[in-house]
């Protein structure tokens, strides 16, 4: 069953409907690749193994009765931890959450469950998606499939070396600053943060509720837009869900992908962004971004450079905006409703101390350090001075891209300044840590949808990533041109050493 294991959707999907394979055993040799390999990598914090055996009789018995398969259709996937399955542990790699049980379904998931899918696990994080490495986890780091000795990025490091590793076809994220993109550039896949809104967020754990949204990852740009096709689209369960334009049907964006890159490509507009083609950007990862541009620009594509000049200030603006609002979403793990209660010592006959020991004991550094910042942020005297002058100027970074995409229909840059550093490297440096977002954070801030996909590889042979964004609800433009380069290129193809031979 080897030969099941590193396919692409529609590869599994016509060996489905051909009858050369069950569902269950997709799912058999995808889990014994997970036996053989994550105790090295540590994608997971556990797997659902049980619900999967189900969906994958459901799946099975619908190619008995000849019937046609839903989009997913016996195809393994992986979800971050921060995505509630019901029945199933929902940690957010967090110790305030051992033991919590989701009591009810993501509608992400729900959306995955009816497209046939089959739930392979939940992978690790960075504890409450703050970290640019998965090195936060309270539980395991994972690493990078490339070099073992490497982060996988972050926050969403186990689901992307999940996809990276063949253990999964595609993978759920979140990206509140990059942590989609930023890992699919180290592991060498791609990873698509959609337009804000248009995921639902109904059944993922906050972290910043005006930054944070869902999206695929997956080995080719084909299977990431069969994967947000399934997922995107309304629901009256978020109140920051778009109701347009999918008010009635989902969209299906891989239908838009044309095989002839020149058709994809023509007559577009591209721009290069000078401020994230210039100092501090290793200078491979620059020439790789050039190569990039020079790719489109023959395929018909005009490239020209262009300036967004307060992206300079998107780093200390997320790090206000986005700490303010974990320091009130995470408010409410207090020992008291669910999750962690500490109850040895003085917390035993006070509950004041034992709202403290709770969170001290629950939350680990980089969370304290996050909520300390955002609460500083948002404290009397300080709210207008730190808060709102950063919000201001969120507007002024959104302004900025409104000016540019009056003149081009996509941007691109480097995904991330860096290509995967080593485990331990960062951890006491946290200043540098966060610099590893810089290129991903605009995007953000100003709610736009971005990709990363593979565009070459660095010092130790090791996957530099290319960012695609677009204006609000130009996804599936997006897609298109991410798809055009990926049909001119080999990159995505490139697996790390010894994926071919796993199973």
């Amino acid at each position: 069953m080897t030969e099941l294991v590193g396919r692409s959707i529609s590869e599994l999907k016509k060996l489905l409907a051909d009858k050369s394979v069950s569902a269950k055993e997709v799912l058999a040799a995808h889990v014994k690749h997970v036996q053989a390999h994550d105790s090295d990598i540590k994608a997971f914090t556990c797997l659902t193994e049980e619900r999967a055996q189900k969906q994958a009789a459901r799946v099975d018995e619908l190619i008995a009765k000849g019937e046609t398969l839903p989009p997913l259709a016996g195809i393994p996937v992986a979800i971050k931890d921060n995505i509630c399955v019901a029945d199933y542990p929902t940690t957010c790699s967090s110790r305030i959450l051992e033991n919590f049980i989701a009591p009810y379904e993501a509608t992400v998931a729900q959306k995955l469950d009816q497209a046939g899918a089959l739930f392979i696990g939940k992978t690790n994080m960075d504890e409450f998606a703050m970290g640019s490495s998965t090195e936060n986890s309270a539980f395991k780091k994972t690493a990078n499939p490339w070099d073992l000795s490497r982060v996988p990025g972050g926050s969403s490091g186990g689901s992307t070396a999940a996809v990276a590793s063949g253990m999964a076809v595609v993978a759920l994220g979140s990206d509140t600053g990059g942590s989609i993109r930023q890992p699919a550039a180290f592991c060498g896949v791609s990873g698509m943060k959609p337009t804000y809104g248009m995921v639902s967020r109904f059944g993922l754990v906050a972290f910043a509720s005006s930054l944070d949204q869902i999206g695929p990852l997956a080995r080719s740009v084909e299977d990431t837009a069969i994967a947000l096709s399934v997922i995107a689209g309304h629901d009256k369960k978020d109140s920051t869900s778009i109701p347009e334009p999918f008010k009635h049907q989902g969209p299906r964006f891989e239908a838009a992908l044309s095989s002839d890159p020149e058709k994809l490509m023509k007559g577009l507009r591209v721009g290069v962004i000078t401020e994230l083609v210039g100092e501090g950007i290793e200078p491979e990862i620059v020439s790789s971004i050039r190569a990039a541009a020079a790719i489109f620009e023959k395929l018909g594509a005009k490239v020209t450079d262009v300036s967004l000049p307060n992206s300079k200030f998107a780093l200390p603006v997320y790090y206000l905006i986005a700490t303010a609002e974990a320091s009130a979403n995470l408010a409410r793990y207090d020992g008291v409703k669910y999750g962690l209660r500490e109850t040895d010592g003085a917390a035993k006959d006070s509950i004041l101390e034992m709202y403290k020991s709770t969170r001290s004991k629950g939350f680990g550094a980089e969370v304290k350090r996050r909520i300390m910042l955002g609460t500083y942020a948002l404290s009397s005297g300080y709210y207008d001075a730190y808060y709102k002058k950063a919000q201001q100027v969120r507007r002024l970074i959104k302004n900025d891209f409104d000016s540019v995409f009056q003149n081009c229909d996509v941007l691109i840059s480097p995904t991330s300044p860096t290509v995967a550093f080593k485990i331990g490297e960062k951890t006491d440096d946290p200043l540098s840590m966060y610099l590893s977002d810089i290129a991903t954070i605009p995007a953000n801030l100003a709610g736009l949808p971005g990709i990363s996909i593979p565009a070459g590889l660095g010092k130790d042979k090791l996957p530099i990533g290319l960012q695609i964004l677009g204006q609000v609800l130009s996804d599936e433009v997006v897609l298109k041109v991410a798809h055009a380069f990926q049909q001119s290129t080999d990159f995505h193809n490139r697996q790390f050493p010894g994926l071919a031979t796993v199973g």
